[in-house]
């Protein structure tokens, strides 16, 4: 019984480490295969939305002024806007260090909720950030 159990212990420690190898092969687990790849994936830096002005859940008019904050990326051409579903269109300012975006809820929608959707593009599909918040608009 105990040269069994002997057996199966050095077979799976022998075999543990080329199990593990094939099972993370590809995810990047490795910081000279990462430091080779530099400009790659392995950098993103994801962006942060913050500060949804007016707060979630607030009742305002239709066509109703909103605004907020983007941290960690490089233009205003990356953030896209939506709210139902509709694009909607913002203007952004640098104001070191952060980028602030204001638009205007559609004057379609009235008593309804809306959530206002804001997505920023990346260069790579991993890094891409969204978020947002929801309105109750009444007249």
């Amino acid at each position: 019984m105990k040269k069994l159990t002997l057996l199966f212990i050095s077979l799976v420690c022998i075999n543990a480490p080329l199990y593990a190898g094939q099972m993370h092969q590809g995810h990047g687990g490795n910081a000279r295969a990462n430091a080779a790849n530099a400009g790659g994936p392995s950098d993103c830096i994801k962006a942060h939305i913050n500060d949804f002005t007016p707060a979630h859940l607030a009742t305002v008019k239709p066509g109703a002024e909103f605004s907020f904050t983007v941290v960690n990326i490089a233009s205003t051409e990356q953030v896209a806007v939506t709210v139902k579903r509709q694009p909607v269109e913002v203007v952004g300012e640098f104001i070191d260090p952060f980028f602030l975006f204001k638009g205007k809820l559609p004057d379609n929608l009235v008593n309804t909720y809306a959530r206002i959707d804001v997505v920023v593009n990346a260069k790579f599909t991993h890094c891409e950030s969204e978020d947002g918040w929801l309105l109750k608009i009444a007249d």
